[in-house]
């Protein structure tokens, strides 16, 4: 009977969360300072000459809801699972210095490499790449204790990471001209402002892949979530949950960052509103959480780039606002 019951909940819960994601990716392309005519964008002559609703459509819009939903549901997964491996609740995806490893490598190649030969942009290259550093150093400060890693270490070696990788992006900050210096101060703010699919390609396997990982490993996340020795004691392989659920939330955080820049706040929120909903239950929060992840930040964007049109808000800001009075009540609520 109980099996039953949560097997029907997992389904209502994943449908609604389902529904609503589809329901804002349905109309956040129709919405923007210019009015388009959809059927004319997806049905109209000329697509491939000069078809302005369609122009706006697919070579605006929809890449960028597009990334929105990937970047949304893999900083949501990532906070959750951050969330139920440190048995912290105020964990989120940049909390192992993912972001500033990620923030260190763009800005060394906004700052030294600029663009490649072809006219390819360096920056989420290196900020990849610095993204796993910051992994490497983490991993690599934390003492193994029978192959186990203690959250409460975890945390103050992620920690360490940040301020170091910070006061070294201030540095470069402190060394580049006025163009890099804007260049540097923008991509630090976050934004989704791409027009082209093949960013989507890049970084889409590393956030699928991770997530599906990650699902599979939800009901072991539970039983860890109650405590190390309570997991071993029913059967959980500790030290394999622990490292895949670290390296591929932090894999995960890392891709999203190195296209998007640090979009702070969104990993904190959304496992905590859903978890609200939906319970604690990480076979159901986790998938839930991909969905209303990816939901969230395509309004979120859609409130930036058309709030003050035609200007636009870097949706970074926009998840900083929301989250900051978030945080606070969150923490009021723990004491």
């Amino acid at each position: 009977m109980h099996l039953e019951s949560t097997g029907k909940k997992f389904f209502i819960s994943l449908g609604l969360f389902f529904a609503f994601f589809l329901t804002t990716l349905i109309l956040a392309p129709m919405i923007g300072p210019v009015n388009i005519d959809l059927v004319n964008a997806l049905f109209g002559e000329n697509l491939a000459s000069r078809n302005v609703d369609a122009e706006i459509f697919f070579l605006a819009r929809l890449p960028r809801i597009l990334l929105a939903s990937i970047a949304g549901a893999g900083l949501a997964v990532a906070g959750a699972v951050f969330q139920a491996l440190l048995r912290n609740d105020l964990a989120a995806p940049f909390t192992l210095g993912v972001s500033s490893g990620a923030s260190l490598g763009a800005v060394i190649a906004i700052r030294f490499l600029g663009v490649s030969a072809t006219g390819f942009s360096l920056v989420p290259i290196a900020a990849f790449f610095g993204s796993l550093l910051a992994i490497a150093l983490v991993f690599g400060i934390v003492p193994n204790r029978r192959g186990e890693l203690p959250a409460p270490v975890m945390i103050l070696a992620g920690v360490t990471v940040n301020f170091f990788f910070a006061a070294l992006v201030m540095f470069i900050h402190y060394l580049s001209d006025i163009s890099q210096s804007f260049q540097i101060v923008r991509w630090l703010m976050g934004g989704l402002d791409i027009t082209d699919y093949s960013t989507l390609l890049c970084i889409s396997p590393f956030v699928f892949i991770g997530i599906a990982c990650l699902i599979y490993f939800s009901r072991d996340l539970n039983l860890l979530s109650s405590g190390i020795e309570s997991a071993q004691s029913r059967g959980v392989d500790v030290i394999i949950v622990q490292r895949v659920g670290f390296i591929c939330a932090s894999l995960i955080t890392g891709a999203v960052v190195s296209v998007c820049g640090p979009i702070t706040f969104l990993g904190l929120i959304v496992p905590h509103i859903v978890r609200l909903i939906v319970g604690p239950d990480n076979r159901i929060l986790i998938p839930a959480s991909m969905f209303f992840g990816a939901a969230f930040l395509i309004i979120c964007d859609t409130f930036a780039r058309t709030i003050i049109a035609p200007a636009e808000i870097p949706v970074g800001i926009i998840t900083a606002m929301l989250g900051g009075p978030f945080f606070v009540w969150l923490l009021r609520k723990k004491l």
